[in-house]
């Protein structure tokens, strides 16, 4: 059984359909990446993954439990992490209060000290930086703190939004090292990216999206050889 089906999904904006029947599936261990242009629909479908948006049909179902009508905050805690587009951290609070905030589902103090340890070890330029105030960061200081902040909530999937977007090919890389690592600790990655090639780069499997429907699915080693990838998302 995967991890998280993605079962016929259809989501609207007033009248204009935005996702077209998708189906798609993450199974435990993987990482997923989910690539298409701007407007394919790729956040939407994260956002009803994550219980922003219910759509009009279809189902969401995580470790055999549908959550398709289920709130964002009950499906953090039923172990599931959004990294979401553009970063979003709270600027006004320090480093410390927004990881803190990635906690928010839990109570067990000793348990959400230690994963701030962790969080702290992965990414050492929190710690540094714990007293300052979110919005005065880098963007790639912002990025790795909204990573490290849905790791506070100790899931067992992580979705991110386009991690390396207006970051430096340095700080792509590093990001890239760091969903890499993430995914070998034994959580579970779900990866929408324009950066094509850093995304297949990573994942185990890919699903190609057009205009609200998947066009294309498969194995990343086949998909990077496919003459129609190449050329339209590989610059080939």
């Amino acid at each position: 059984m995967a991890m998280l089906e993605v079962k016929d999904l259809e989501v609207f904006y007033g009248v204009i359909q935005a996702i077209k029947g998708v189906s798609f599936e993450v199974n435990e261990g993987e990482i997923i990446a989910l690539i298409g242009a701007n407007g394919a629909g790729k956040t939407t479908i994260l956002h009803t993954i994550t219980g922003l948006i219910t759509p009009k049909k279809g189902h969401v179902i995580f470790e055999g439990k549908d959550i398709t009508k289920t709130p964002a905050h009950k499906i953090v805690k039923m172990g599931m992490a959004h990294v979401p587009e553009g970063r979003r951290v709270f600027s006004q609070l320090t480093v410390y209060q927004n990881l803190k905030m990635g906690a928010y589902t839990r109570s067990d103090k000793n348990e959400i000290e230690e994963s701030l340890g962790k969080v702290y070890k992965r990414f050492p330029r929190l710690e540094e930086r714990k007293n300052q105030v979110a919005g005065t960061l880098s963007g790639g200081e912002q990025q790795m703190l909204a990573m490290g902040r849905a790791l506070m909530s100790n899931p067992r999937i992580i979705v991110m939004d386009e991690p390396s977007m207006g970051l430096s090919p340095i700080l792509v890389n590093e990001i890239f090292d760091i969903i890499q690592s993430v995914s070998a600790s034994g959580t579970t990655v779900l990866l929408v990216e324009q950066n094509a090639k850093k995304a297949l780069g990573i994942a185990d499997r890919a699903y190609v999206l057009e205009t609200g429907k998947i066009v294309q699915e498969g194995r990343t080693t086949d998909l990077m050889d496919d003459e129609s990838i190449k050329k339209a998302y590989l610059g080939e």
